[in-house]
């Protein structure tokens, strides 16, 4: 990594860019290397997590965190239509479709790079099933399987929507090679 980033500096050094050696850091993913980082001799400070894009990425190359933060975007999206879901006017189809394309969209944003452990796609399935659930004005004394729930919403398990949207990516990465 030190020759990498020595070598780094050298290029930017010879077209007159200087490297910031105050916000420059170091994330070491999947590595046991803990040998400090240095630009002319000052040490490159080490990071846990880096946001890119909007996914959270750590050291580990775990998705918890990211995970967690977009099931808060989802949610306050899901709050922010408090008056949808509780409308009578319109339909069930409707109302879901709204779901999918305003709240089901922010939670699923970029889930690509996600490590998806059973956990994480549990933590997703639980949220989404939740939200489902208020919208058909299903009460927890009714007994309804998600099985069933996702064939009144026209809808198919988490886990396998984000395998579709794999294969799109990988598809996509694909084509622009």
């Amino acid at each position: 990594m030190q020759e990498k980033t020595t070598s780094v500096a050298t290029a930017s050094a010879a077209v007159g860019l200087n490297i910031n050696k105050g916000k420059s850091k170091i994330l070491r993913y999947n590595t046991t290397c803990t040998n400090p980082v240095t630009i002319d001799g000052e040490d490159l400070g080490d990071l846990k997590t880096f946001t890119y894009f909007g996914s959270i990425i750590d050291e580990h190359g775990r998705s918890d965190t990211d995970v967690e933060a977009w099931i808060g975007k989802a949610r306050a999206a899901y709050l922010q239509l408090k008056d949808v879901w509780n409308s009578k006017r319109l339909s069930t189809n409707t109302t879901v479709r709204i779901f999918n394309t305003n709240v089901k969209t922010v939670l699923l944003y970029g889930p690509e790079p996600w490590i998806t452990t059973k956990a994480i796609i549990q933590k997703i399935q639980m949220f989404i099933n939740s939200c489902l659930r208020k919208i058909l004005r299903i009460l927890w004394s009714d007994i309804i399987s998600n099985n069933l729930l996702w064939e009144r919403t026209n809808d198919i398990p988490v886990e396998e929507e984000i395998r579709k949207k794999r294969w799109k990516w990988i598809e996509h990465i694909e084509e622009s090679t």
